[in-house]
């Protein structure tokens, strides 16, 4: 009965480190216009309209280029780095193995630009 008890919490303990470390490894954010449905660029390519829900899977300290276009506004340049929020689930993971300690920080929830119109 231990034995099976010890073998059980072993293999919870494997599963739980497992699921940490793969969980961990994306990170997301919502990328918000003001106004609403402008077009966002990652890097040169076109992604979507806003809102759009950016993920990725990059280690800490990355960032990503991102343009903003709508007509009748400038266009708008920013980085998103992956450096804004702590990711618990990577530390812990990494407790157990080294490398999600390359995942220890997210992206914040949302990120929400206003765009400005173009001078007549």
């Amino acid at each position: 009965m231990k034995k099976q008890f010890l073998i059980l919490s072993k293999t919870t303990a494997v599963l739980v480190a497992i699921s940490l470390f793969f969980s961990s490894c994306v990170s997301t954010t919502k990328i918000i216009t003001i106004p609403p449905d402008a077009k966002i660029y990652i890097g040169d390519e076109y992604v979507g309209n806003s809102p759009y829900l950016m993920s990725d899977s990059k280690i800490v300290g990355s960032c990503s280029d991102i343009t903003i276009k709508k007509e009748g506004y400038k266009d708008f340049y920013t980085q998103i780095c992956r450096d804004e929020k702590v990711d618990a689930g990577a530390i812990v993971g990494g407790i157990f193995f080294t490398i999600p300690f390359l995942w220890a920080m997210k992206y914040k929830p949302k990120h929400t630009y206003e765009l400005e119109p173009v001078d007549e």
